[in-house]
C-alpha cells in the first residue's frame, strides 16, 4: 500500500499544480523554461505513474476487503464508465457540444470512472486509488471552472454532427475496453 500512497502523492500532486498554485506553476516556467518544465513535469508524473500501477499491483495481490458492493453496483459501473468514455472522446473532437456545454471533459471523465470504480470494488487499494481520483477531479473541475469564470474563456458552440461522432466514438472505445481491453491491460476480464 505504500508505494501505491507514494505514487499517488507523486501523481496527483504534479498534477494538483492548477488546483490552486496557478502562480508557482508560472514561476516554475519562466525560471527553467516550457521545454524543460514540461520535461520535468512528464519524468515526474511518470515515475508517481509507475508507482501507482506497481503499489496496486502489489495492494491487489492481497487484498483487504471494507465491503461487499451490491450486484446492481457492476451494471451501474457499466453505465458510468461509459458515460466517462463519451466525455473522453470528447476532449478531442473539435466543435461537440458536450465540450461546449461542460467545458473540462477530461477531468469529468476521470471523476465519473473513478466513481464507477469505487462503487463497484470494496477493497481498501480501490478506494484508495479511485477516492484519491475522484476526490482530485472534483477540485480540480472546480478550479477548472473558477479560472475559466475569472479568465472570461469563452468556449466554441457546438454541432450535432461533431456531437453525434463524439457519441460514436466514446461507444466504441467502451465496447473496446470492456469487451478486450480491460482484461488485456488490467488482467481483470470485466464481461
Amino acid at each position: 500500500m505504500l508505494f501505491l500512497v507514494f505514487g499517488l502523492l507523486v501523481f496527483l500532486g504534479t498534477h494538483s499544480m492548477r488546483i490552486n498554485t496557478d502562480g508557482l506553476r508560472e514561476r516554475l516556467i519562466e525560471g527553467v523554461g516550457i521545454a524543460r518544465f514540461k520535461a520535468a513535469y512528464s519524468l515526474v508524473s511518470l515515475f508517481g505513474f509507475a508507482m501507482v500501477v506497481y503499489g496496486f499491483g502489489v495492494a491487489r495481490d492481497a487484498p483487504i476487503v471494507l465491503w461487499t458492493p451490491l450486484p446492481a453496483m457492476k451494471h451501474l459501473a457499466y453505465f458510468l464508465t461509459l458515460v466517462a468514455m463519451i466525455f473522453m472522446a470528447a476532449v478531442y473532437v473539435p466543435r461537440n457540444a458536450i465540450k461546449a456545454k461542460l467545458h473540462h471533459p477530461m477531468v469529468l471523465s476521470v471523476k465519473v470512472w473513478a466513481l464507477a470504480h469505487v462503487l463497484a470494488n470494496g477493497t481498501l487499494a480501490h478506494l484508495v486509488l479511485f477516492g484519491s481520483l475522484l476526490v482530485w477531479s472534483v477540485l480540480l473541475f472546480r478550479a477548472s471552472r473558477a479560472r475559466d469564470k475569472r479568465n472570461q474563456v469563452v468556449y466554441a458552440s457546438g454541432n450535432m454532427g461533431a456531437t453525434v461522432l463524439t457519441l460514436e466514438i466514446g461507444i466504441a472505445m467502451w465496447l473496446i475496453f470492456v469487451g478486450w481491453a480491460h482484461g488485456w491491460l488490467i488482467g481483470v476480464q470485466v464481461m
